[in-house]
């Protein structure tokens, strides 16, 4: 397969009127750290990878479409409907999240169309795929040591976001962005929401950090490309809209696995709110930071 074919770059020769590499977006007014509203803790946000029958998973990223099953009909089981993070965020400002569970698969692997979505939609879930902008069509070459896995196509994409299913940016290249300067974070932000958004023929609102890794200017450029949201990995002196914390799902992770991580999910949810409360109130860290001279 020639390297360019699928490729968002390669489809835009047939986009006219596209806007320009780097319109420019106002900047919100919301703080990085703003809470997921309503409710100081954060959804309870799953996090998968490739649903595939792999021989070798050294980063352990794919869950067997067998296990995908039995996980998905357990959340069903206890009343539990995974959806989008876009929908679990509009239900959440409502107040109507109680039920609900998020549900992304980064990186967008081609599996995910074809071993994921039957079983979801055969629940009636909805779920995100966070796709690498300018690699739809090619494969996972940032993972050295694992098996090569095709990614979606610049079509696929198209027609999963037709079908409903939210579909939101991983970067350009699946470059980790904490330590990159601030024109190369406006580039990988806004560039890959521009290129995604000709692709779906609508609004690309949710952001997934690669390899969950976030800082303050990382997440400040995340906000400032006008994205509703952001999915990190772990709990961090960040976590809030735009630094989502997500729990790891694996092949090993049954019925029993998957209710303790939630509950150590709650525990870190009121470990971080713990520790933010200490830090903002009078006479906390940050008090202490701002009278410095």
């Amino acid at each position: 397969m020639d390297s360019e074919r699928g490729t968002v770059r390669s489809a835009q020769a047939g986009v006219t009127n596209a806007p320009p590499d780097r319109a420019r977006l106002p900047r919100s007014r919301r703080p990085v750290g703003e809470p997921a509203l309503p409710g100081s803790s954060s959804p309870w946000i799953l996090m998968y990878h490739s649903v595939a029958v792999e021989k070798e998973d050294p980063y352990q990223l794919t869950v067997s479409p067998e296990r995908f099953a039995e996980q998905i009909a357990w959340l069903h089981r206890r009343g539990q409907r995974g959806v989008s993070v876009r929908e679990l965020m509009r239900a959440r400002a409502h107040g109507r999240d109680d039920k609900l569970v998020g549900l992304t698969f980064d990186d967008g692997y081609a599996d995910f169309a074809r071993y994921a979505v039957p079983i979801l939609q055969a629940y009636g879930f909805t779920a995100t795929a966070y796709v690498v902008a300018d690699l739809l069509g090619q494969d996972n070459g940032w993972d050295t040591e694992g098996p090569r896995k095709k990614l979606l196509t610049v079509e696929e994409v198209t027609e999963l976001a037709s079908a409903g299913w939210e579909i939101g940016s991983h970067g350009l290249g699946h470059q980790a962005l904490p330590g990159l300067p601030a024109e190369a974070l406006a580039v990988q932000t806004r560039e890959s929401r521009r290129l995604l958004e000709e692709v779906v023929g609508g609004p690309v609102t949710g952001f997934c950090y690669p390899y969950g890794a976030v800082d303050l200017p990382a997440a400040a450029a995340v906000r400032d490309a006008g994205y509703d949201y952001a999915c990190a990995i772990a709990h961090s002196p960040l976590t809030g809209r735009y630094a989502l914390p997500r729990c790891y799902v694996g092949d090993r992770d049954g019925a029993w696995r998957l209710r303790a991580k939630k509950g150590r999910h709650r525990l870190r949810d009121a470990v971080t709110e713990l520790k933010r409360s200490r830090r903002d109130r009078p006479g906390g860290e940050r008090a202490v930071a701002e009278r410095r001279p």
